[in-house]
């Protein structure tokens, strides 16, 4: 990414958190859920974004949003399925 003209960083869009997610969990695919926000920040923070507003909830929900449209397996095992049952 770079700096802008201003010469501040950008912030990251929510595609950019979930290519950094994809980054993370191809490189790290055992990592355990509570390191995972902090090596997605250290990833997008590589890559030159500015990651001071990036909190874990939005990480989360980009990870859902990326599970339910299929474009990651939920290889946390940290969502339900719908139509399970827990006993």
């Amino acid at each position: 990414m770079g700096k802008d003209r201003a010469g501040r960083k950008p912030y990251p869009r929510n595609t950019d958190i979930a290519s950094a997610l994809i980054e993370v969990l191809t490189e790290d695919p055992l990592i355990h859920p509570e390191d995972l926000v902090d090596r997605v920040k250290g990833t997008l923070e590589e890559q030159g974004f500015y990651t001071g507003l990036v909190t874990p909830k939005r990480v989360w929900r980009v990870y859902e949003a990326c599970v339910r449209s299929k474009k990651i397996s939920d290889v946390l095992m940290v969502l339900r399925d719908s139509g399970s049952e827990c006993f």
